[in-house]
């Protein structure tokens, strides 16, 4: 694992899943961000969200940018991998048992027949749909008791950031054993119901979130916004950070 603008990321995916392995072997319950600009930002202005993000096992990368500012400030080479890749990497994998928490009843519907189609197994498994309301409202130990009955390895959950990872931190004290993984749009993207991923080109030309824009133009602006504002800040003081290090080795 490496900490760069303050957030603990595993960047290798083998690593990944064998974290994700070894958590489960222990016998105790523990969570995943998948750490996008949005949650770079936020928890860059929010000391607590700060602190939920590194309570985490660890980050992955869902940011195509934060390899790239890395390239220009330390020359090193660190790849994205984004909710929807470990997502499907693992239902392909046909190896857990998994619990899927968030959204709506329709989307969760739509979601597991397009999985079934993958993996016949996900038929017997677990798909709720929690209330709509604030991450401090929700009944932790009532959900905890429900996902404890099931005793699933991977507990999927899909609330958006910030709350979903604020979910995950609330509700892991609760939780027997198993790994939650927070994947925002994902169940959306995967029922063919609703949201979709921008088009590929888009994608490898690192503007994904022009198509964001379109899609959810009042959500996303404000999102940029924060983002613009704050960056600048981000990586001058990762700059600051290299050149200290340099220092520190050259003594």
């Amino acid at each position: 694992m490496e900490t760069y603008f303050n957030i603990r990321y595993e960047f290798v995916k083998k690593n990944v899943h064998e974290f994700i392995d070894r958590q489960l072997l222990s016998g105790r319950a523990g969570y995943i961000c998948v750490a996008d600009g949005v949650i770079l930002n936020i928890a860059n202005r929010n000391p607590d969200y700060l602190k939920v993000i590194n309570g985490s096992i660890f980050s992955i990368c869902d940011s195509s940018y934060v390899p790239i500012y890395l390239k220009w400030i330390y020359g090193i080479k660190r790849e994205q991998y984004c909710g929807s890749q470990i997502f499907m990497n693992i239902i392909q994998m046909k190896k857990y048992r998994m619990f899927f928490l968030g959204t709506s009843i329709e989307t969760l519907t739509a979601l597991k027949e397009n999985l079934v189609k993958l993996d016949n197994n996900i038929a017997d498994m677990q798909f709720c749909e929690l209330p709509f309301c604030k991450v401090d409202q929700f009944n932790y130990r009532e959900i905890a008791n429900m996902v404890n009955a099931d005793g699933p390895d991977i507990i999927w959950v899909a609330l958006g950031a910030p709350k979903q990872e604020i979910f995950m931190s609330n509700l892991r004290p609760y939780l027997r054993r198993g790994v939650m993984i927070a994947v925002g749009a994902v169940f959306k993207f995967y029922s063919g119901l609703e949201e979709k991923r921008a088009p590929k080109w888009l994608i490898s030309h690192h503007m994904e979130f022009i198509y964001r824009i379109f899609s959810e133009p009042k959500k996303q602006f404000k999102r940029c916004f924060w983002i613009i504002i704050t960056l600048p800040g981000l990586l001058l003081r990762e700059w600051k950070k290299k050149c200290k290090m340099k220092y520190i080795n050259k003594v």
